[in-house]
């Protein structure tokens, strides 16, 4: 069951390609669920470092949602090549955000049990800016 219901009018990601890295089975089944429901194309999801760095060079991404703490590897180099190539990232962890290096201060930083509605609104706004950055 979900921790928090997502207001009747939805938000639409329709197209939106989100590489989602999570390594508990559960978080990121919920997440690709909720991001399905509201038209994203899920890239992964991918539960460590490694695999989701193959998604990243070879897939067409508009933006991520990371967890910071991957199997005790910490996602930051898979953030900054996300950074990279201009792809914003949503970094959705239970660490509090002293933890994060000042270089992805920026980033948008959701608290686990991360709130759906936040995460619906995070992805759409992350999507629209990675998407408008590729077209330019």
């Amino acid at each position: 069951m979900r921790p928090y219901p997502v207001a009747e009018n939805q938000l639409s990601l329709a197209g939106l390609r989100v590489l989602v890295v999570e390594d508990d089975y559960f978080i990121a089944e919920e997440v690709c669920s909720t991001l399905r429901e509201h038209g994203a194309e899920i890239v992964g999801p991918s539960p460590d470092i490694e695999r989701g760095l193959q998604l990243v060079k070879n897939r067409e991404i508009d933006c991520a949602v990371l967890d910071i703490n991957l199997q005790g590897d910490l996602a930051f180099g898979l953030a900054h090549e996300l950074r990279r190539r201009g792809v914003p990232a949503i970094f959705a962890t239970g660490y509090d955000v002293s933890v994060l290096p000042s270089e992805f201060s920026s980033f948008v930083r959701l608290e686990k049990p991360v709130n759906l509605r936040a995460l619906l609104q995070a992805v759409q706004s992350a999507g629209a800016r990675g998407r408008a950055l590729r077209k330019s």
